[in-house]
């Protein structure tokens, strides 16, 4: 048995129907190449079955621990904690649906121990997903890119292996509205990427709607990046200029004696118009920034956890809260 501890991190949300295939999927795949794993589970505030088939599967076998969020705090931060509690020197980051192959864990161990410390999954083909979510996926990996000051591979998601130096790394990026694919771009050392063909899910519905991905895109964007605002103050310049143009036109068509009072108030109205949006889309933009600046000054943790099994106070029930110092834990109420 490989004696480094390989921590494998599974969000849950709503999941019962592929629990069971994911924990069997992972397992043979562990067991076939020797593997010294651990699976965090983290049940993400799921009220179907979820909770009840992973808390059967952690009683049967050790090496499952789980965790249950006492609400639902989102993907990233489920994976976040997974993060933080891991105790293996490499952690494996892998969504529960089977789209990711839990079979391409070896190729990234293999990838690992030859030196490198971040291994992530690119997709050359997506099996089972619209035109749109084909389009719209390509077009944010190219202008995330073009936004941002850092380069985040294209065509790539959260799995990914990562070293046990990247992962204290990113337990001490507390922010609030976390993009982890970007957070471990930022974090450097030597990565590289893994091709693989991305299947169908093996059951039940995609947990990433368009507007959790639009809000995945507005992390990414404006976690990495402060061209937004630059833009505002482009477009700003801009009307500015269409403005002074607008004036000119107007003063000189009245010393010319030019009557063109239909084509003035058009004119005057589309300058409005084309001012009052740019306006608007500013302030908005601007807000944006100021919202996750008010997120962050109020201090709250990350997640909270209800009941943790097989982890290092068992299954007793108990409430932790997770703040800024995401390796401290305040125990409230009794056991």
């Amino acid at each position: 048995m490989n004696s480094k501890l390989i921590s494998i991190i599974v969000p849950m949300y709503f999941e019962e129907a592929v629990v069971e295939e994911c924990y069997k999927r992972l397992t043979s795949v562990a067991l076939s190449t020797n593997l010294n794993y651990e699976i965090i589970f983290i049940n993400d505030g799921s009220t179907d079955k979820t909770p009840e088939l992973l808390e059967a599967i952690a009683i049967k076998d050790q090496n499952v621990k789980v965790i249950n969020f006492s609400k639902n705090f989102g993907h990233q931060i489920a994976v976040s904690a997974g993060i933080d509690k891991a105790q293996g020197d490499a952690v494996v980051i892998i969504d529960a649906d089977l789209q990711d192959p839990p079979e391409l864990i070896p190729q990234m161990i293999d990838l690992w121990e030859n030196g490198y410390e971040v291994v992530y999954g690119k997709r050359k083909k997506r099996d089972g997903e619209s035109f749109f979510k084909l389009f719209t996926a390509k077009a944010f990996y190219r202008v995330l890119n073009k936004m941002s000051d850092i380069q985040i591979p294209m065509d790539t998601g959260d799995f990914r292996l990562l070293d046990k130096k990247v992962v204290e790394v990113l337990r001490k990026m507390p922010e609030q509205n976390r993009f982890l694919r970007g957070m471990s771009s930022w974090a450097g050392f030597r990565q590289i990427e893994l091709e693989y063909e991305r299947k169908e899910r093996f059951a039940g519905e995609t947990k990433y709607p368009l507007k959790k991905m639009l809000k995945l895109a507005s992390d990414g964007i404006l976690s990495f990046s402060s061209k937004p605002i630059k833009l505002v103050e482009l477009a700003g310049l801009i009307t500015l200029s269409i403005g002074f143009i607008a004036v000119i036109y107007l003063f000189s068509s009245s010393i010319l004696g030019i009557r063109a009072m239909e084509l003035r108030w058009i004119s005057l109205f589309i300058a409005i118009a084309f001012i009052g949006g740019i306006q608007i889309f500013s302030i908005g933009v601007i807000g944006e920034y100021v919202t996750r600046i008010y997120d962050e000054s109020k201090g709250r943790p990350l997640y909270i956890i209800d009941r943790e099994i097989n982890m290092k106070k068992s299954d007793k029930k108990l409430l932790y809260i997770v703040g800024k110092d995401i390796n401290t834990e305040k125990e409230y109420g009794t056991k």
